[in-house]
């Protein structure tokens, strides 16, 4: 299996360096002109040097392939026949044929190649995945676990609004101190996917471990600011300054084994577990995707799944002719 070698002008170490130029070109359109976040930036830009390896081993010229070509690269991934040595999941093939679309569709725009190899591609449906969910049990045991100290009071807090609003990790270490009101109960989001707000009712647990927070270990975690500009942040560091993504993700996992969870504990497991366990007490699916800041009910249908597959298992368990 192999793609065309047809030759264009130049070496093919050349074709690869004006291949690099147009990556980095594609980058920063993406980065300016239609604001993508750094995270996506990242997949695209892996996604393409996986495109580049793969021409580098074969002799491909990347201004020449057609779309058969293309098509042969992504089975490759499929199969783990390519230079990754590994099979691509339907997610990732179906990412990295949108990242290629992209690069070809932007090269031909920008006049660089007259036809759009990846024009005719269509891109794989993604496997429509049941999120993970932790049971109650294990929530409890999850949220029981932080010390009663300055740092263990910021981690309830934390924990408790996962938890309890089921909040995305990014919008909670976006919230400043205006955005909760633990009197009123109630929780804004400014910074939604999409960039859509929504209020969202804080519970009885998180209020008050949030309560906790602000009235006593904040004031302590602001004494040890090197500078004013995360005064107006709601959950913040050992060093004073706004808790960061990648810093509560830390934490989470942290406590994640500490809990005996392992690897199940994700970034969303919280965020999982509120939807289910809302469904599962009787919640209106369409009030969870209010809550959720979905922009489509089906994406928040994939939660009932999970609560129909566990009727499934206690009719199974419990009635005596599913039994036989």
């Amino acid at each position: 299996m192999s793609l065309s070698t047809t030759s264009s002008k130049g070496s093919q170490g050349q074709r690869l360096e004006r291949l690099d130029a147009w990556i980095d070109e594609l980058l920063s359109y993406l980065r300016v002109e239609r604001g993508l976040s750094d995270n996506t930036l990242v997949s695209y830009r892996r996604d393409l040097r996986s495109w580049r390896a793969y021409c580098a081993a074969v002799g491909a010229d990347p201004a020449l392939v057609n779309a058969d070509e293309i098509a042969r690269y992504l089975d490759a991934l499929r199969s783990g026949s390519s230079p990754a040595s590994k099979p691509y999941s339907p997610a990732s093939v179906a990412r990295m044929t949108v990242s290629l679309r992209s690069l070809y569709r932007f090269l031909t725009r920008e006049g660089y190649l007259e036809a759009d190899p990846t024009a005719s591609l269509g891109t794989p449906k993604r496997a429509r995945s049941i999120p993970k969910a932790i049971s109650i049990e294990e929530v409890e045991a999850l949220l029981a676990l932080p010390a009663q100290d300055v740092l263990g009071r910021r981690d309830s807090a934390i924990l408790e609004t996962l938890y309890g609003t089921g909040v995305r990790i990014s919008e909670l270490v976006a919230l400043d101190v205006d955005d909760v009101d633990v009197d009123s109960g109630t929780l804004l989001v400014r910074s939604g996917k999409g960039s859509k707000a929504r209020m969202l009712p804080v519970g009885r647990a998180a209020r008050e471990a949030v309560g906790a927070y602000e009235s006593v270990s904040r004031p302590e975690l602001l004494k040890r600011a090197v500078t004013p500009n995360s005064r107006g942040a709601l959950f913040l560091n050992a060093r004073g300054a706004r808790l960061t993504r990648q810093g509560c993700w830390k934490q989470l996992k942290a406590y994640g084994r500490g809990a005996g969870l392992r690897d199940n504990l994700s970034p969303h497991t919280l965020r999982h577990s509120f939807a289910t366990h809302m469904l599962d007490a009787g919640a209106d699916v369409r009030a969870v995707q209010e809550l959720l800041g979905h922009a489509s009910l089906a994406t928040t249908q994939i939660y009932t799944l999970v609560s129909d597959r566990r009727l499934q298992e206690v009719y199974a368990a419990a009635h005596p002719r599913a039994r036989s």
